[in-house]
């Protein structure tokens, strides 16, 4: 299986349980790797036949300052089933990065392995 990835992808949003979480906007790093096929885009230069990485980075973007979730584990669970069902992704590695979550830790976050992800 081949995969194709994202590491780093930083935007902020409303994310989080505590009531100033729910105000001011904080930062996320987004590492995502798609399972695919790249071989018919290969075969014919043709971007249409792969997984679009600015396609899918906005819709992340996107669909993570929507969401305004309490949970990292719920976001990570409903942006899968998103890129799933608007991308086709056949599998992903996705971790979420939460860096000014514990000041005294570089980052915080959650990892989830979902699909068919060989």
């Amino acid at each position: 299986m081949d995969k194709i990835f994202i590491n780093q992808l930083g935007f902020d949003c409303i994310i989080g349980i505590y009531a100033r979480e729910r105000i001011e906007p904080q930062p996320l790093l987004i590492d995502l790797e798609m399972a695919c096929d790249i071989r018919p885009a290969a075969e014919n230069n043709d971007l249409d036949a792969s997984l679009n990485y600015a396609a899918i980075s906005e819709s992340v973007i996107g669909f993570c300052q929507q969401a305004q979730a309490e949970l990292l584990e719920t976001l990570a669970e409903q942006l899968w089933a998103h890129l799933k069902s608007e991308f086709g992704i056949l599998g992903i590695r996705l971790t979420i990065h939460k860096p000014n979550a514990v000041p005294e830790a570089k980052s915080v976050g959650v990892s989830i392995v979902r699909g068919d992800f060989s």
